[in-house]
């Protein structure tokens, strides 16, 4: 019976999320905002990524912002901050990932029709964001070369649920004896034909070809939408 009740409850807070999400992606794509949910383990260098893609973006014209989710601290935000756009953190106290209620309630009374892109950078856990619809428009899961070449296999829902895979850090590959066609070979087991890009935050590879996808995306995105 406990088993029974547990699975009730779960499925009754998914049904309220995904409701939720709905509304956010209806207003998401009334203001003619793309959002971009960002996710991934802890470590993969999702913060620096971001930052550095803020920065960029930014300093082309795009109209940028940023929330960001941790369980706690605000030092995520005020990292991503020094890229001059607007940032707000949403600490989770305890939550491994984020909601659609939770980025309906941090949005405030954001101008969203003042920007071009919104990006959420989850929680770092492949396991529960991979349940949470948040109305993006588009998900990316970071694996980094650190983390070892079959963790698409080890975390599949994640990578299932993802639109594009970035492979992060690259310029530590061969330090750390990486076979990235074993990993290319993993998430296309999980996810046949997935965009998959590699880049480095730090050095500046990839970082072109990064730019380009959400460009394209963004584009696509508009068109579906007559924006």
């Amino acid at each position: 019976m406990s088993q029974t009740r547990i699975v009730e409850v779960r499925a009754g807070v998914l049904k309220k999320n995904d409701e939720l999400a709905r509304a956010l992606r209806t207003r998401f794509e009334d203001a003619g905002v793309f959002v971009v949910n960002l996710v991934s383990s802890p470590g993969t260098g999702k913060t620096q990524l971001l930052e550095r893609t803020l920065t960029e973006l930014s300093a082309a014209g795009q109209r940028c912002a940023a929330l960001v989710g941790d369980l706690e601290t605000d030092n995520d935000a005020r990292r991503l901050a020094r890229s001059g756009v607007p940032v707000r953190q949403i600490n989770t106290h305890g939550r491994c990932h984020l909601e659609a209620e939770m980025i309906g309630d941090f949005l405030g009374e954001w101008d969203l029709g003042a920007l071009d892109v919104l990006f959420i950078e989850n929680v770092g856990n492949l396991v529960c964001p991979a349940s949470y619809d948040l109305g993006e428009a588009l998900r990316v899961a970071l694996l980094s070369v650190t983390e070892g070449e079959d963790k698409p296999q080890k975390y599949p829902t994640m990578f299932n649920s993802a639109d594009v895979a970035l492979i992060t850090k690259i310029d530590l590959a061969e330090a750390c004896e990486f076979d990235r066609g074993a990993a290319h070979a993993a998430i296309h087991d999980v996810r046949p034909g997935m965009t998959i890009l590699e880049l480095s935050a730090k050095r500046g590879t990839g970082m072109a070809e990064w730019h380009q996808l959400l460009a394209d995306r963004r584009d696509t995105w508009r068109k579906a939408n007559h924006k």
